[in-house]
């Protein structure tokens, strides 16, 4: 489906069909069906989270999955509008909340990144299709903001797999991912990159397998829900910036596997409704996030760089658009 017709198709499903400029195509697509083909495409980044980190990432999925449908619900209602959670569409924000939270995060605060995303970043702005930056990211950073501690207590597999209790493995939660690891210039001790793609590292639960993260990129692509351009081109940009903004060259494939890279180019990067609707638009958007991401990671004091670069890119669509827009054919000067 062309990405113009599809943005005012999010607006309101039940509204009469709006006309884009031609040409024109017809689809049986609707929010539903893409919907339910992303939360497929997250089922192997979410086996791979339960495999890796335990059954508690199935807690935390459930958790942010309920607490974002029932937010949408409730909204909804109070204000009296089309109740839209058959959608799926906060089913799968749910989904890519609990994906950016590591494994021993708090319940409540899951709850609170949530009811966040939905209601201030989704419902406040008119819901679906008006949300002015993808709510799974915004809520990552408002959590980042709120609980940095907690953002960044991450476990690798060996000890969750040991059994080690909470208290213990919060002290064992100095565990350094391979982006803090290349940050601080530790470079002797990153894992191997086979370790890397299959996802037996630390992190987030969601983001650590490339190899998941990729299965489901390949059947989005597959079935023509979102195109290839955004993620490809937002991966091969940051990976042309990181060494000329300072990382050695051989250090870039553990950039490229490690953080949330994958997960943001494929799942967030490409959110209907905070990207560009044609493809000159959608390129740039792709390369100021890839720009943007080496950039924060090499020169600000964060070693992740995907959710800011990805939301600053979602409040920059508007203007992208207006610069790329096209003209009507046929249109009298």
């Amino acid at each position: 489906m062309e990405k113009n017709t599809m943005k005012n198709e999010l607006v309101n499903q039940n509204a009469e069909r709006f006309v884009s400029l031609a040409p024109h195509i017809r689809s049986n697509d609707t929010v539903s069906k893409i919907m339910l083909d992303v939360i497929i495409a997250l089922v192997p980044a979410m086996i791979a989270s339960v495999y890796f980190f335990g059954l508690r990432s199935l807690l935390l999925i459930a958790t942010c999955v309920i607490s974002c449908v029932a937010t949408e619900y409730i909204t909804q209602s109070a204000l009296k509008k089309t109740i839209q959670v058959r959608d799926l569409s906060a089913v799968v924000t749910g989904i890519l909340i609990a994906l950016n939270l590591p494994i021993e995060f708090p319940i409540w605060m899951a709850i609170f990144g949530s009811v966040f995303a939905i209601l201030v970043v989704k419902e406040c702005f008119g819901g679906i299709g008006f949300n002015f930056m993808n709510p799974a990211l915004a809520a990552r950073l408002v959590l980042m903001a709120s609980w940095a501690k907690n953002m960044t207590a991450y476990l690798s597999p060996e000890i969750i797999k040991q059994g080690l209790n909470t208290s213990a493995t919060f002290d064992a939660s100095t565990y350094a991912t391979p982006l803090q690891q290349i940050s601080s210039g530790a470079f002797e001790n990153l894992p191997p990159l086979a370790d890397m793609f299959i996802g037996n590292i630390g992190g987030v639960i969601g983001e650590t397998s490339a190899l998941a993260l990729i299965i489901g990129f390949i059947y989005l692509v597959a079935r023509k829900v979102i195109s290839w351009e955004i993620p490809v081109i937002y991966i091969v940009v940051t990976a042309i910036f990181l060494p000329i903004l300072g990382v050695p060259f051989e250090y870039v494939p553990h950039e490229l596997l490690a953080g949330g890279l994958m997960l943001g180019a494929i799942f967030m990067a490409t959110d209907y409704s905070t990207n560009p609707i044609n493809r000159k638009g959608r390129i740039i958007f792709a390369i100021g996030c890839g720009f943007l991401t080496a950039l924060i990671r090499v020169k600000a004091s964060l070693p992740e760089g995907v959710s800011y670069a990805i939301c600053l890119m979602n409040l920059a669509t508007p203007l992208i658009d207006k610069l790329t827009k096209t003209e009507a054919y046929g249109e009298a000067k």
